[in-house]
């Protein structure tokens, strides 16, 4: 095995200088401004800072409000993580058996991903809001009383799907990966031996790509906990009555809206440690049920 020579010793730090320099601005940088901020109370005009300590943490683990955003985000991000990725394995499979045409219908499925998720919320928001939605229409004529903008229950419904349908394009183009790099002489010789599609998919296909399927877990839980805003803020805001509040946007609401920088920081730092240790947990037990070949 042959070893990477460089001409110039320093050429590899120059390389990676760019990287290095965007993840202190970008993530090292307002994660150090948000621990220092924790620790802080400011009046919202910014004109005085006093320190408080561990008193912003002890407010806001007591606050009932964030203890209902904390139970939105358990259920939110369950749901549009498992969503998401059960319907794009389900694509996958589905685009592998397809003969004729098969980019096509693939780029098809791909495009969405390209969308901005406040673009991705107006679009089903259009679809189902309840004074001018065609799906909403459809809805209310088949005898469901559909509102989202009054009925907790239907607002997180809508934007889990919405969140899901943003998100099964990515979970896809892994998926299609992962099923072409299966030989297929082992889903042949289990054919022959009697076994049906279903088994096979059980026994075989998906023992194979559980390191994609556990990579995708990862991903779609960091995407439900912080790249949902936008979705959530297009479709309801929040609301009704906090029925779809997550973490992210309570941080943006007290923060930004309630001018508690505070309070926001500190809720920001426990998001933080909550993703860090949702990872961690996943790596340390979850990944163990996964086969690497």
């Amino acid at each position: 095995m042959s070893k990477a020579v460089f001409p110039n010793k320093w050429l590899p730090y120059l390389l990676l200088a760019p990287q290095v320099a965007i993840t202190l601005v970008f993530f090292y940088w307002p994660a150090s401004q948000a621990l220092y901020q924790s620790v802080l109370r400011q009046d919202p005009f910014g004109l005085k800072t006093t320190f408080v300590g561990l008193a912003n943490f002890r407010s806001v683990l007591s606050d009932p409000g964030y203890l209902n955003a904390v139970k939105v985000t358990a259920i939110f991000s369950f749901s549009t993580a498992i969503l998401a990725m059960a319907l794009a394995l389900l694509l996958a499979s589905a685009a592998e058996k397809v003969v004729r045409g098969k980019g096509f219908y693939r780029t098809l499925l791909i495009w969405p991903y390209a969308v901005a998720p406040a673009v991705a919320g107006m679009l089903w928001l259009f679809m189902f809001n309840p004074a001018m939605g065609t799906f909403a229409y459809m809805l209310r004529r088949s005898g469901y009383n559909w509102d989202p903008l009054l009925n907790g229950d239907q607002a997180m419904l809508l934007v889990v799907v919405a969140a899901a349908w943003k998100q099964i394009s990515y979970n896809f183009l892994f998926f299609v990966a992962a099923l072409q790099s299966i030989p297929k002489s082992l889903t042949e010789a289990a054919a022959i031996d009697g076994a049906g599609s279903t088994k096979r998919f059980w026994t075989i296909v998906f023992p194979l790509i559980a390191p994609t399927t556990f990579f995708l877990l990862v991903v779609n839980t960091v995407y439900a906990f912080f790249d949902t805003f936008g979705i959530i803020d297009a479709v309801t805001a929040g609301g009704p009555a906090r029925a779809t509040e997550t973490l992210v946007y309570k941080v943006y609401i007290d923060g930004f809206v309630n001018l508690d920088l505070g309070s926001s920081a500190a809720q920001s730092v426990i998001l933080m440690a909550i993703v860090i240790a949702l990872t961690a947990v996943q790596f340390r037990y979850v990944e163990r049920r996964v086969h690497y070949g």
